[in-house]
């Protein structure tokens, strides 16, 4: 019990989560991002989206969820896909296996970790903002 109690304290004082945290809809932080007119450096297969940064296993993830299509009628579920965005190839490729098309064509792992890295620099700005911010258009 009290090794259990040393382990957390830290963890609470830091305002971080443990390896086992679930996080609550309270704790995340989202920002909308769309694609630029004229941005050749957009990594996302589609214009629009939200960047959003969760916990998981311990640390704060960020990632990229699609939008809800303007056709989807109001009384439809609707579940976004999304991605890990990170400059860590295992988890930019193994990690996003599942969604893998928000990602836009890409000839190597190395192009398209070069293509996320600013929104992995965005993403982690966004996670150093207060517990449940929603941050908007370009106030990062």
């Amino acid at each position: 019990m009290m090794a259990e109690v040393a382990v957390a304290v830290p963890l609470m004082l830091a305002g971080e989560q443990g390896m086992f945290h679930f996080p609550t809809p309270e704790e995340v932080r989202l920002q909308p991002i769309s694609r630029a007119g004229n941005e050749a450096g957009w990594p996302f297969s589609i214009d629009e989206g939200t960047l959003a940064c969760v916990w998981s296993a311990g640390q704060k993830v960020v990632m990229f969820f699609e939008s809800k299509p303007d056709d989807l009628d109001e009384d439809e579920t609707f579940k976004p896909s999304g991605v890990i965005v990170t400059t860590d190839p295992m988890q930019l490729t193994l990690g996003n296996m599942a969604n893998r098309d928000l990602f836009r064509a890409s000839a190597s792992v190395e192009e398209r970790m070069a293509l996320v890295a600013p929104f992995v620099t965005m993403g982690q700005k966004l996670c150093d903002q207060p517990a449940g911010a929603r941050v908007g258009h370009g106030e990062l």
